[in-house]
Parts: C-alpha cells; structure tokens; sequence
C-alpha cells in the first residue's frame, strides 16, 4: 500500500469485526485513522493481544481488516481525485503550473528521461586490460608487469637492508647502554634511549613508505596509460608497427637467445569431443591431454587438485566478492587459512585470474594421499568436494570447467591399467550424477566440462578412457532433416 505524498486528510473510520465464541455473538470496534499509515501484520497483532482474540478466527480478522483497509483508502483516493477533478473544471487550478509539474516528476522519475551515468574509470580500464590480456599483446603486458615488479622488489630491498642496518646500531648500542646501566646510566637513560631508537624506525619506515607509495603511483599511472595507448593502437587498422612489435616480443618469450629453439618442446595434442544430454540439460565434455600452467607448483599446499574455469562474463565475478578463497565440504563454506595448512582434504580455496589466457577462476582441492590409493568411493572426500566445486560454478556462472579425470596431474607406478580404468569409470559417473543434480540448481544451462589426463598417458589409454565417456553418458545423435520435395 503506498502511501500519499500530496496533501494528507487524515479521518478516523470505525473497524468493525462480528465473531462467535461459543454461544456469544461478540462485536470488535476499533477506530482507525486514514490514511493507515502502520503494517497490516503489525496492526492485525496488536489487535490480537490487547482484545484476547480467539485463535480460531485471527485468520477470518485479518482478511476483514485487509478488505476494510484497502476499501476504505480506495474510497478516500477517489475522492480525492474527483476533488482535484471538480477544482480542475472550476478552473481553480493553474492548467500550466500542473502540466509543468507533471512533466518535471515524469521527467526524474523515468529512466530513458535521466542524466546517463557517467562511466566508471576502473570499469573501463578493467575492460580494456581483460581484452589485451586474453590477445597477442598479453606478453607484452606481462614483460611489463614483470619490469614494475623488478623494481619494487630492488626498493624493498634496500628498505629491509637499512632497517636491518640501524636496528644492528641501535642493539650495539643499547648493549653499550645496558653495560653501564647503574653506573654511568640510569633506567630513565635507558628509556630514554629506547624511546630515541622507536623514533628513528618510525622516522625510516614512514620515509620508505611515502617512497614506495610515490614509486607505485607512478608505475600504476604509467601502466594505465600505456594499456588505454596499446588498446586505441591495435583498433586501428592501419598502425600495423604495434602488431608486428607484440609479435616480435612473443616470438621472443617463445625462442632461446642462445641456441634458438623452443623452449617448449611441441607436442601433438590428444582431443575427443562430445556433447551429451542429461534431461533437459546440455552438456559439451571433451577429453583431452593437454594442461595448462602447473599453477598448483606455486602454492605452499602439500596435495592439491587444480580445476580451471572460466565464466561466460568475467565481469560478473568482479561483482561476486564472495567467490575468493574459501572452502567447500559438505555445502558449508569455511574460512580456510592457507598459510598454517589449516585445511582438510575435500575442502577447496578459489582464486581468480586476470592474467592466464582462458582462465578465469582456479579451484585449488585439497586431497590426502588416499587419492592415489584405488579403494576411493563415491563419498570420499575428494570426490565430494569436487560436487561442491561443480555447486559453485552453477551458482556463479561459471559456464567452463577442466577436471582432471583421475585426479591426479602425474602418473606413478601404482597407476595401471585398471587402476586409471577403474578411477575414470568412477569420476565419470560421479560426475554424471552431479552434473544431473546441477540440472535443479540452474534449470538445465549449457555448459561444458573438460576432462583432462596426464601427458605421460600413452595413446593407449587415451583412447580407452575417451571410449569410455560415450558409455557412460547419453551422447547427442545427429539428425539429418530432408525436404519432401
């Protein structure tokens, strides 16, 4: 019920409400002031309480008292209007003072009718810099990062090295201090001395501070500016030097400045393909060899899974803050602190990516050494983790996700044939089931999954595994459509 921003006329009109308790016939009267300015529910309770309504009829006195409120406000708005009609025929009213009114409300209240917003310089560089980091020129942009970060690095060491330096002055001669302490110098000496010493750190660190602060503004106002340049260069057309500069820099990153070849030995590349259908939703899976950047290498994570994903609008999980470093068992988010290795094998942290090329979103799971073992079941926890890592791209439009079939990124001697047979047949059909379960979260969205093996897998086995997935899901048949003429 909205309430009346013009003139108010407040008139009070009598509640009433007949109900039988027993052989007595009983009669509610409550005067109400108009217009009702409380909440139904609010107002219904308090009739409740303050006149012993019978239980047995609370649901028969608040459909009177809705019916009675908005009957009676209908009434006073007619009225109302037909007031303003009569003021408008007697000519009471100034017609162009109105219509200016009514124009300028119409006019701030509607949308097409507003200022446009003006844009937001982050959301605009953060644009600019997805779109050359997933392109030729993101190894530029990289060499660049790197040469900032080679700097800062050079400053916080001779930040460390002169503090180090004066703390190593100042405990000389405080153990100078504390020597003579009773003899020459007193404890108000040494406090004193203490207090000169705290001084002179705050004095150092405030002073690499504000010089760190001055290097990295610098730095990040020349980056911006230099990726808006970079961006406006390779719309055109006909600047063909930038092209042919980013090309040159990553046919560099790619060759050996000695001997001149690759530094990443080419490989042929094992793929199968197949889009499945589980009820009413679609689901592309591939099976494949190949592997992204090892970044499970870089963490401090004794055991872990890495699954990479990307989202169909990347600029969504810039509005997700929730969607970060946390961790999943059993459906209930936990706080996972990383650096103390306070994690348990099922749980998983999330990280997100600006800068690997296809990857957005990285799910790090953490497994125990069970997961080499080949007694695991549906609900161990690995298994169940990765359930929740899949609940997590339904509900964050995560539309592309890289699992590794037999989670694991290496094989080893205890991974046989039937061992890898066995494991796939059982993350296949874990993963059926989830992905059909996915199907109530999402309402059947198109999505894609992608299985990877190990490289050191032979063909082999490649093969029986990619054989295998058809067997297990229901994959689409083709249907060829001819004219009867």
């Amino acid at each position: 019920m909205k309430r009346n921003k013009g003139k108010v006329n407040v008139s009070e009109k009598d509640f009433v409400f007949e109900f039988k308790a027993g052989l007595q016939q009983c009669v509610l009267k409550v005067p109400l002031q108009f217009p009702v300015q409380e909440n139904l529910n609010d107002l219904h309770g308090r009739f409740i309480l303050l006149h012993k309504i019978p239980c047995f009829v609370e649901n028969d006195l608040k459909t009177c008292l809705s019916n009675f409120i908005e009957r009676e406000t209908n009434q006073d708005y007619d009225r109302v209007a037909e007031q303003a009609l009569q003021s408008l025929m007697n000519s009471e009213v100034d017609i162009s003072e109105l219509t200016n009114a009514w124009a300028k409300t119409y006019s701030e209240t509607t949308l097409e009718h507003s200022h446009p917003e003006e844009p937001s310089w982050d959301e605009d560089f953060a644009d600019v810099y997805h779109e050359l980091i997933h392109s030729p020129a993101s190894d530029t942009l990289l060499n660049l990062e790197h040469n900032y970060f080679v700097s800062i690095s050079e400053l916080i060491s001779e930040r460390d090295m002169e503090i180090k330096k004066l703390q190593e002055r100042q405990a000389a001669a405080m153990d100078t201090v504390m020597q003579e302490l009773g003899k020459t110098f007193s404890d108000q000496d040494v406090n004193a001395v203490a207090s000169q010493h705290f001084d002179a750190q705050q004095v150092l660190e405030s002073k690499w501070a504000t010089e760190l602060k001055h290097v990295t503004g610098i730095q990040k106002q020349e980056y911006q500016e230099w990726v808006i340049k970079l961006h406006q260069d390779l719309k055109n057309p006909n600047n063909s030097t930038i092209n042919e500069e980013i090309k040159v820099q990553t046919n560099q990153l790619t060759e050996s400045p000695e001997s001149g070849s690759c530094l990443f030995e080419e490989q042929r590349q094992l793929e199968e393909s197949f889009t499945i259908h589980l009820d009413f939703s679609t689901v592309s899976m591939e099976c494949t060899d190949f592997h992204f950047p090892r970044l499970e290498e870089q963490l401090d994570i004794v055991q872990q899974v890495v699954l990479y994903a990307r989202a169909q609008q990347c600029s969504k999980l810039r509005e997700q803050p929730e969607l970060s470093r946390t961790s999943g068992a059993e459906d209930k988010n936990k706080n996972v602190d990383k650096k103390n290795g306070n994690i348990l094998p099922g749980e998983f942290y999330i990280t997100r990516h600006s800068n690997l090329s296809e990857v957005h979103v990285v799910f790090h799971l953490c497994v125990d050494d069970n997961v080499r073992s080949g007694n695991i079941t549906a609900r161990d926890p690995a298994i169940m983790g990765l359930r929740n890592i899949l609940k997590v791209c339904c509900t964050h439009d995560i539309t592309t996700i890289t699992i590794p079939l037999l989670l694991v990124h290496d094989m080893s001697e205890e991974m046989t044939i039937p061992w890898c047979l066995k494991r796939a047949e059982l993350v296949f059909k874990c993963v059926k089931g989830f992905m059909m379960e996915m199907a109530s979260w999402d309402g059947g969205i198109s999505r894609t999954v992608q299985f990877i093996v190990p490289q050191s897998i032979s063909e082999e086995m490649f093969y029986q595994l990619s054989n295998m997935l058809p067997q297990i899901f229901r994959v689409s048949s083709t249907l060829t459509l001819t004219s009867k003429r």
